[in-house]
């Protein structure tokens, strides 16, 4: 697996994590998950998709 398909796959998986984080803040729908495992997962996906989104353009220019 070359690097691009591997930063793409996090890509995705930090945009997913951040999805559940932000569902489980504004819906508060999924009451068996504590809000503040909700923030960590919104912040740490948020965090995770800029930086694989930096790094999938840098490796597009080369």
């Amino acid at each position: 697996m070359n690097n691009k398909t591997r930063t793409i796959i996090t890509l995705v998986c930090s945009l997913l994590i951040f999805s559940v984080g932000m569902f489980r803040i504004i819906t508060e729908s999924l009451a068996s998950t504590p809000l503040f495992i909700a923030y960590i997962f919104a912040v740490t996906g948020l965090i995770g998709a800029v930086a694989n989104g930096i790094v999938l353009r840098k490796l597009q220019t080369n």
